[in-house]
This record gives structure tokens, sequence and C-alpha cells, in this order.
């Protein structure tokens, strides 16, 4: 693209991203940064997992989501006893007679909730981890293999997904690969007096909020494809890098060279590569958002607690101090150098 259509694009992208973002805040009261980051996750192509204690509005921000783009929306509602087919779906036998009477069976495969565009998984640690690790493949490679037949998913495909925090009861730790595979992890929170206000007065009056389409699939794909296109200097990959690199702890599988203190104290393991990649494309997405033809440090500073939080295992010595992984990203943004040298 030329400049002229590389500045359209960026225009169109805004005000789509503004576009659905104001058809959510339609019935999603406050919770400004989490809807933005969602959407930050939507327009990129990555997962998001959103955390936070019932009734504070996460499957609602999630389903508001999905009538405000014009997908096909799948939910799936994790329990104890849910299985992985229940998810990815089975092989039937049909029984078909013929021309003659005689049985015919021949063996079909039906399709789970996962073969959708916007799959909300509610309450994901709420399941087995083995319930859960049947969302892997469908998150890394858009397939659902069943028996030795591979299914290729819909595109685009999402996976929002909503839990409980994990010391609520009834609840099993999601496995470290599946929280790698999630592009950012969010925190849910409480709302302020004024916006438990506007809460009650739109819940339980006669009025209820009309979600409108503003997008859909073909339009979403080119703007994820648009993203990849920003420019990042050297300097500022580099800190993204460096970002990541400040995870991991001196031991066996690093020398530890840009970790804190804090990391080499309370982390057991860092962050992936796949932590750099989210760093890398979030922070474009918030540069063409705020009109800018490149990354800045600032970007990759502001979505490093999405973007890391998840990906760290803390040690026992971090959950008998009661250090969590947010106090241990945050120092590391405090701390690291924006010059690496």
């Amino acid at each position: 693209m030329n400049a002229d259509e590389v500045a359209q694009a960026s225009k169109l992208f805004r005000e789509d991203f503004e576009a659905v973002r104001a058809q959510v805040a339609k019935a999603v009261v406050g919770q400004h940064e989490a809807i933005e980051q969602t959407l930050v996750c939507l327009f990129v192509g990555g997962h998001a997992l959103l955390e936070g204690v019932p009734g504070i509005g996460k499957t609602l921000l999630v389903r508001s989501i999905a009538q405000a783009v014009n997908l096909k929306f799948g939910r799936v509602q994790f329990t104890p006893d849910l299985m992985p087919a229940d998810i990815t779906g089975t092989t039937v036998v049909d029984e078909t007679e013929d021309e003659h009477g005689r049985m015919k069976r021949a063996f079909r495969f039906s399709p789970g909730p996962v073969f959708s565009q916007i799959l909300l998984a509610d309450e994901i640690n709420r399941a087995t981890p083995k319930t859960q690790s049947a969302l892997l493949e469908a998150m890394q490679e858009q397939s659902v293999t069943v028996g030795t037949t591979t299914h290729k998913l819909p595109s685009p495909f999402f996976v929002l997904a909503t839990q409980n925090p994990v010391e609520q009861e009834g609840t099993y730790p999601l496995p470290e690969a599946q929280l790698d595979r999630f592009f950012f992890k969010l925190q849910v929170g409480y709302g302020t007096r004024e916006e438990l206000a506007e809460i009650v007065i739109r819940t339980t009056g006669a009025q209820q909020a009309q979600i409108n389409p503003v997008i859909d699939g073909e339009r979403l794909i080119a703007h994820q494809q648009l993203v990849r296109q920003v420019p990042v200097a050297e300097h500022v990959r580099d800190y993204a890098i460096r970002c990541v690199l400040a995870t991991h702890p001196k031991g066996v599988l690093s020398d530890g060279a840009f970790a804190t203190p804090m990391v080499n104290q309370f982390v057991g393991l860092g962050a992936s590569p796949r932590a750099a990649q989210a760093l890398m494309l979030a922070g474009k997405c918030l540069a063409l958002l705020d009109g800018r033809a490149s990354v800045a440090i600032e970007d990759i500073q502001k979505i490093a607690l999405p973007a890391l939080r998840h990906r760290l295992l803390l040690n026992f010595e971090a959950s008998a101090e009661q250090v969590d992984a947010d106090a241990i990203v945050r120092n590391i943004v405090e701390t690291l150098a924006r010059d690496g040298g």
C-alpha cells in the first residue's frame, strides 16, 4: 500500500475499533481498560482470558463484543463433568435404510461449539484440566483433531474465556501450556459507586440495551493484516525482548542476564517467546489507535501487565511472601533501562 492507502486504512481501523467499543459500552458500564484490551486481542487475532469474581460483568462483556461483530458465536459453560468431546465434537453413526430395506451405517463427524468464530469459554477453570486442554490445538492451530482426522476451524477464530480466581471453590488452575496461548490475561474488578448506580439503573429498568453489529470477519482480518504492517524501531523491539528476558531467573534454563533481584527471588519459570509476540502486536495496535506511524516504548510498557502476568510461574517463596505476578511485572517495567546498550 502507498502512503495514502495506509493513512485511509489506519483511519478505518480507528473508526471500526471505536464503533465496536461504543456498542459494547451500551451494555457494559465502566471496565474501560478491560474493554479496550479485549478489543486489542480481537483486532490483532489473539485470545483473551478475563479473570474476576462472579457477577462483575465478564460474560456480559464477551457476549456484547460477540454481538458487535458479525461473526458466528458459540458458547460453552464449563463444568466439572464437561468432556472434551462436548467442546470439539465427536464421530457419530448414522443409520439409513436403502431401497431394499437393508440398514446402512456410516460415520459422520458432528462438530462441537468450538466450530465458531468467537467462542465464549465461560468459567473455563471449573472444568478439569483434561477438558481444558481440549482447546489447546484449537487456540494454536485453528484446527481440531478427532481420531485421525483434522478439521479446520473457521477464520477468524477467537477464544474469549472467563474464569473465577483460582482460590474460589470448585475451580482448577489452567495448565501452563494453555495459559501461554492466551494473548492477554485481564483482571476485571469492581466498579465505582457511580458505575454501580448506573448498572442498577440499566439492569432494573424497562429498556434493554440493543447492540448492533458494526464490522464483519472480512474487515476484521484486514485490520489484523494492517496491524502487522506497522513498523517497529530496533530499540523498541529490543526493549520488548528485554522485557521478556527480564522474566527469566538465573538458573539451568537462563543465565538471568536481565533478571531483576525480584525475579531471581520469586520466579520459577519466565515468559515464553509468545510473550514477545504479544508485546509487539499489541504495541502496533496501540500505535494505530493513537494515530502514530510506529510503536513507542510507552506502548510496550502499557500492555506489559496483561501480556506477561499469566506467563510467569512463581515459586513457593512468592506464595509465602504473598508476591503476585503483577508486582513482578511492574518491577520489571519500572527498572528496565529504555536503552539496552
